[in-house]
């Protein structure tokens, strides 16, 4: 026989806390940023420049910790669940950064932000996930059937923030502002309707259209960790995520005019990246992990709750924090930019199968936008 002497010894295994913050070199050491970049914010003498760039790489570990949280969550609840949870809980910087744009009257920021969200999920997240997720594992299938329905309502939220925007642009004298108003809520309530009905249809009638192809069974995960931890960890992520989105709002626009960018640059580029870290990230790492599925469903969920509450929740609420009601007017740059993002992403994903090109071809179209965003020149402070 063969000696066991550690058979009866337990298994040595690491605290949940432990595991989230190790003590090797980790990203996670950047969370020091946020005492220091809310003390910077509170002087109120640090360049803005400085004040910006702090926040920002405070951000970046709150993001790998929500990536953790929907690991966690998503072992216990699956793709679909898991993805909308991340989408939730990332696109609440996003939602905090537009509101704090919004109680500072940068109604270009705010616009210029939800477009850019949606690039930077469209574009960003699935093209590393797939450049990434294809490097790795050559090829990767998941269910097309989930993908068509995401692609289809993202073209119906693009048609109906562009629609709104022609008639704004085509109607724009003075004895038509009421008429502009009244279409801006009524465009509101009937996606804030539609998201509700896209709930319905992925949770409850029609969760087998969003199943997961070569989900991991049980047997496969060693260890599922705690529900209760994932949740907590999306939870106090998230707020401190949007903790620091805030303070990166109040310095946006100082220190894009010293760093020579223009409101539709840090707005289309700059905020979106910092504020989708989370929800990129996540899909990123599932897509490396070989779970294009989840990956997908954290990307595209992120750009259907962007386009179908976030965007309509403002228009709502602007009127109670003091403001004008935000109008659905995107210029016809922005309108292109995601309409280009949009056709590509429904073409390359409907087929059910990714690669490392795919993702090539969706970064080559982001940073052809960026691009031409930065050439535009910043308006004088």
């Amino acid at each position: 026989m063969t000696d066991k002497p550690y058979s009866n010894a337990r298994p040595v295994t690491e605290a949940p806390l432990l595991r989230a913050f190790p003590l090797r070199p980790s990203l996670l050491w950047l969370l020091v940023l946020a005492p220091v970049a809310a003390l910077f914010d509170r002087a109120g003498t640090v360049p803005a420049g400085v004040l910006f760039f702090c926040a920002a790489l405070a951000i970046v570990p709150f993001a790998k910790l929500i990536v953790q949280g929907t690991e966690q969550v998503a072992a216990h609840t699956g793709s679909t669940v898991g993805g909308l949870l991340n989408a939730t809980f990332g696109n609440l910087p996003e939602l905090i950064i537009a509101m704090a744009a919004l109680r500072a009257g940068l109604l270009e920021m705010v616009r210029a932000s939800i477009v850019g969200a949606l690039l930077a999920n469209l574009l960003v997240a699935l093209g590393v996930s797939f450049l990434l997720g294809g490097l790795r594992h050559h090829s990767q299938e998941y269910n097309p059937n989930a993908v068509r329905i995401y692609s289809s309502t993202m073209v119906l939220a693009w048609i109906s923030l562009a629609l709104p925007s022609a008639f704004h642009r085509a109607l724009e004298s003075e004895p038509h502002l009421g008429a502009h108003a009244t279409l801006d809520l009524v465009v509101a309530v009937v996606l804030l309707g539609l998201y509700g009905l896209f709930l319905l249809y992925s949770l409850r009638t029609h969760p087998e259209t969003f199943a997961e192809l070569n989900a991991p069974s049980s047997e496969e995960i060693e260890e599922r960790p705690s529900l209760r931890w994932g949740i907590a960890t999306l939870l106090v992520a998230s707020l401190g995520a949007a903790w620091m989105s805030e303070i990166l709002v109040g310095a946006a626009e100082q220190a894009g005019h010293a760093l020579g960018m223009s409101q539709m640059f840090m707005g289309v580029i700059v905020l979106a990246l910092v504020g989708g870290a989370a929800e990129s990230g996540s899909a990123i790492a599932m897509g490396r992990a070989n779970r294009p599925d989840l990956s997908i469903g954290i990307a595209l969920g992120s750009c259907v709750q962007i386009a179908l509450f976030v965007a309509p929740i403002l228009v709502l609420v602007a009127p109670a924090m003091g403001q004008p009601q935000f109008r659905l007017v995107f210029s016809q740059a922005e309108m292109w930019m995601l309409f280009g993002a949009v056709l590509l992403g429904a073409t390359v994903t409907t087929t059910g199968q990714s690669n490392w090109f795919k993702g090539a071809q969706l970064l080559a179209l982001y940073l052809i936008i960026a691009a031409i965003l930065y050439l535009i020149p910043a308006a004088a402070p």
